[in-house]
């Protein structure tokens, strides 16, 4: 992959959270669209807390739900 090219953002986290957690991006994403009512950092917390995921990988994976799901 050239430097153009690189991915950038919460994305560069993917591939690294579904070889260590074992899942794809789709199934926390799920888990995240069913606590849309909660702040930002509620949402990492329970990454964290019920899913063992590192806060990195939850902030990530976090803000991108956010970002896609902005109007």
């Amino acid at each position: 992959m050239s430097q153009g090219n690189a991915i950038k953002g919460p994305k560069s986290y993917f591939p690294s959270i579904e070889k260590k957690y074992g899942k794809p991006i789709s199934h926390w994403l799920d888990i995240l669209e069913a606590l849309n009512s909660k702040k930002h950092m509620e949402m990492v917390q329970l990454l964290k807390e019920e899913h063992g995921l590192g806060h990195g990988h939850a902030n990530a994976l976090v803000a991108h739900h956010r970002a896609q799901s902005a109007p």
